[in-house]
């Protein structure tokens, strides 16, 4: 995209807006009349459900996507992290690195010709060669041309990249490196404009530590979607949120909802909104059923056998008995209440994740009995010899880098792996709930089918509906599995698990494509049931 004319960081001219933009695909609408404005050097937080169309905003501020309707301004030059670099794969990881280069080096190489030009003019230059310099001036500030080669080897090292070989070719290393190194191009390079979706994917502690302080230091508008809660936390100041929010039933529901401060100051404002929402419906809805019955009631004659009042006879009753004034009067506010009510009234809150219906988890031999034991238990090639004990009602957390063997701790436990060396000792009958990381989709399966089958109802009525835990929206039950996004499919076999209660609860990345809302309720919920619990996760949140 072609460079605005830029200023100080706090220049309106350097903020990101958009303006009622909608979008829909084929099957499905995903952004209504969504506005928003990022402040330059504000970094900001892009939350939802999923697909509730964070992916698809990015990529109209980016330009890939035109919407249905709206407007956007982004300041250029615009950053998108790409998922896989737009180089060929015989390409030298240096070339990818001094690419990034390129523009730091033409802002520098311009600024002086524009420099010199306004020295050979004298003392009273034209306004255009000054105006040339002022600008190109703000472009290398924000840029920060004159620390490009010391902060493309500080980003190199703080994403973890001084260990490969510059000479190495980029289809030669591993999925992981290639995306971070997509990311230090980006940091490298240094646009004004930064739209990020899911950046720490593939960092450890550290190097989502080095982006987090990248980002919070950069004077140009940033915007972020991330599962990752802790970077968020770390990183950004304000929230734009797009999962539904307080609003009128009979308006078409849409927009967002901006929040200021980090991602635990917006949990806190989140649930204490939802409150207030769930309370206002709670209340209209009772007060809807007082005014229906009120009218029903205004209505009738004093005995069952009377036809309803008219207005006419309420006139005609009206000098021959002086209470019918007072009540006609009640029954034309009750029906002007319930009229205006009826169409103000707010939208219903939809189902949030809760364990409320999940019975408590029998205590085999009593409460601290040992339910699992797990004795220098290996697997060759894939998991060092590990030893541990889980009693009824523990919570246990298994944690490392990738690559090092929780998942496949997680499949002995669960007895999908057998060891080659140790042993892996559980009461015979063990009822076991295990999520997989990657549970793949059953073909042809729907998921009421799938979750009636979970909950051992296989003769069950197709209309029949289980526990849903709020996991599952009950309008999905009818489609098929492999037609759901990541995030349901992960929430479908989650509910799936929890419907055969189980004794020991397996759980690989939990929080793996879970909406940041759903994946804190879902920890506050373990966190507060007293059956046995096993968790494999690098998620930083959660471990914390």
């Amino acid at each position: 995209l072609p460079s605005l004319p830029v200023g100080p960081a706090s220049s309106p001219a350097l903020h990101l807006r958009a303006d009622g933009l909608s979008f829909a695909y084929p099957d499905r609408r995903v952004l209504t009349d969504v506005s928003l404005v990022v402040p330059a050097g504000r970094p900001t937080g892009l939350l939802g459900e999923n697909g509730s169309g964070k992916s698809t905003l990015l990529r109209i501020l980016a330009g890939q996507l035109r919407p249905e309707a709206g407007t956007s301004a982004v300041p250029g030059p615009v950053g998108v992290l790409h998922q896989e670099l737009p180089f060929a794969s015989s390409v030298a990881l240096a070339e990818v690195l001094a690419h990034a280069l390129d523009r730091s080096r033409r802002l520098e190489r311009e600024l002086i010709a524009a420099g010199e030009a306004l020295g050979a003019e004298g003392d009273e230059p034209p306004p255009h060669a000054v105006q040339r310099y002022d600008q190109l001036l703000a472009e290398a500030t924000l840029a920060d041309v004159w620390n490009a080669e010391r902060r493309a080897a500080e980003v190199v090292e703080g994403l973890g990249l001084d260990g490969i070989d510059q000479g190495t070719e980029i289809g030669r290393i591993s999925g992981g490196q290639r995306e971070r190194l997509a990311l230090a191009h980006l940091l490298i390079s240094r646009p004004t404009s930064w739209l990020l979706d899911e950046p720490t994917n593939h960092l450890d502690d550290a190097g989502a530590a080095f982006l987090a302080a990248a980002v919070s230091a950069h004077p140009g508008p940033v915007l972020i979607a991330s599962h990752d809660r802790a970077f968020l936390d770390d990183a950004t100041r304000a929230q734009l949120d797009l999962d539904p929010a307080e609003s009128p039933a009979a308006a078409e529901p849409g927009g967002l909802t901006a929040y200021t401060g980090g991602f635990s100051e917006y949990l806190l404002a989140r649930f204490e909104a939802r409150d207030r929402w769930e309370h206002r419906y709670r209340t209209e809805q009772e007060e809807l059923a007082v005014l229906r019955q009120a009218v029903k009631d205004s209505a009738s004659v004093g005995h069952a056998d009377a036809a309803p009042r008219s207005e006419a006879r309420i006139s005609k009753k009206f000098y021959a008995d002086r209470n019918a004034a007072v009540v006609s009067r009640r029954l034309r506010e009750s029906r002007a209440r319930l009229a205006q009510l009826e169409e103000n009234q707010v939208r219903r809150p939809p189902a949030e994740l809760h364990l409320t219906h999940l019975p408590p988890a029998s205590t085999r031999g009593g409460a601290g009995a040992v339910q699992l034991a797990v004795s220098g238990a290996a697997l060759a090639e894939r998991l060092a010899p590990t030893s541990f004990s889980l009693s009824a009602g523990q919570h246990l957390l298994v944690t490392g880098p990738n690559g090092s063997g929780k998942s496949t701790l997680l499949d002995l436990v669960t007895g999908a792996l057998e060891p080659t060396a140790g042993s892996v000792d559980r009461p015979r009958g063990l009822r076991i709930g295990h999520l997989g990381q990657d549970d793949a989709p059953l073909p042809g399966r729907t998921v009421g089918r799938h979750l009636r089958e979970a909950a051992g109802w296989d003769g069950a009525d197709e209309q029949a509906v289980p526990e849903l835990f709020g996991l599952v929206h009950p309008r999905d039950l009818s489609r098929p599995l492999e037609l759901l996004s990541r995030g349901q499919l992960r929430r479908v076999m989650l509910a799936a698990v929890l419907l055969d209660v189980p004794e020991l609860l397996v759980l690989d990345e939990p929080t793996n494509h879970l909406a940041l809302v759903t994946a804190t309720r879902l920890e506050a919920a373990l966190a507060t049931w007293h059956g046995t619990v096993l968790i494999a996760s690098h998620d930083r949140w959660l471990r914390s």
